[in-house]
């Protein structure tokens, strides 16, 4: 397997698991497409020619040749010049890493990674809430998030990785993908009535149940184990967390919980303030369960690779 076609498998289970739909991210593509022959040519140079095929900003090789033969990827939450180091060192004393990946992006990936969040207006959409709302919502939010973004030193780790001239590439939303369509379809199955029951499926999961053992597994945010359910909601994909203003129409959408990785002060205090439950699977887990159903999917299509785990990430095979 060629770096080029683990990247390009990696984004096509990414699209397979989107949970608008590939039909709705094929058509994004087209428009990107599109976009792109309007493009002057002295402007095409700058143009990142990966939106042809890939939607997801924040998904991206950061350094390699891509005709490069993958078997044994190193694979991280976070990956930074410490975790590069120990690849290096990894290599030399053990057996050559092929491939750094990095959960969370870096790179140029990081630089523009809130670009993905405009697909948070489809998924609530689909789930109720009126288009106009979802996207005038969800619109400051992403300059908000660019602003954050913005003055980060972007290249350090991809820096250290040409140095040490390692094969690096993150997988964010493509994996992030994967976390709610599996618990949409979990839940939607196992049809939990109450909060507890929530809790319980998702401990039955062995990525939160590792993370429970270590301390870090879900809690209630907001909401009693015998608060009813009402609508599940799963907030899993989408680059971060999208705008608080939009809780009040989830609300009257019928929305009773949402299930997410993680919220801040500020946005659980506006779930709260409209009378919705908030359940925390957890970050990393979830991170993790992601990672771990994209590369089942991954391996399926180009055959199994040696992953060697770092920086908080824990290998769970599915495949038979």
């Amino acid at each position: 397997m060629r770096l080029k076609d683990f990247y390009k498998t990696v984004v096509d289970e990414g699209i397979g698991a989107d949970p608008r739909g590939r039909a709705f991210v094929t058509g994004e593509l087209k428009r990107t497409a599109e976009e792109y022959k309007k493009t002057k040519e002295a402007d095409k140079a700058g143009f990142d020619q990966d939106r042809l095929f890939n939607p997801y900003a924040d998904t991206r090789v950061l350094n390699g040749d891509l005709n490069s033969v993958i078997k044994r990827v190193m694979v991280g939450i976070d990956i930074d010049a410490g975790e590069l180091a120990v690849a290096d060192r990894y290599s030399e004393k053990t057996a050559k890493v092929d491939l750094v990946l990095s959960h969370h992006p870096a790179g140029k990936a990081y630089a523009n990674f809130y670009e993905v969040m405009g697909m948070q207006s489809e998924i609530f959409h689909k789930a109720g809430v009126p288009i106009n709302i979802a996207e005038n919502t969800m619109a400051p939010r992403k300059k908000d998030v660019e602003r954050r973004v913005l003055p980060a030193n972007h290249t350090k780790a991809v820096d250290a990785a040409k140095l040490l001239n390692i094969n690096m590439m993150c997988a964010h939303t493509a994996a992030d993908n994967f976390v709610s369509t599996y618990l949409t379809k979990l839940f939607a199955e196992q049809k939990p009535e109450r909060l507890k029951d929530i809790l319980d499926i998702l401990k039955e999961i062995p990525e939160y149940r590792l993370a429970t053992e270590n301390n870090a597994g879900p809690k209630l945010f907001s909401g009693s184990e015998n608060s009813r359910t009402g609508r599940v909601f799963v907030d899993m994909t989408g680059g971060t967390e999208g705008p608080k203003e939009i809780y009040e129409s989830a609300s009257k959408a019928g929305i009773g919980t949402f299930v997410g990785m993680h919220y801040s002060e500020e946005h659980r205090k506006e779930l709260e303030k409209q009378f919705i439950n908030v359940v925390v699977a957890g970050h990393i887990s979830s991170d993790n369960l992601g990672l771990n159903l994209l590369f089942d999917s991954v391996m399926k299509k180009c055959g199994k690779f040696e992953i060697v785990e770092c920086s908080g990430y824990r290998r769970v095979s599915r495949l038979k």
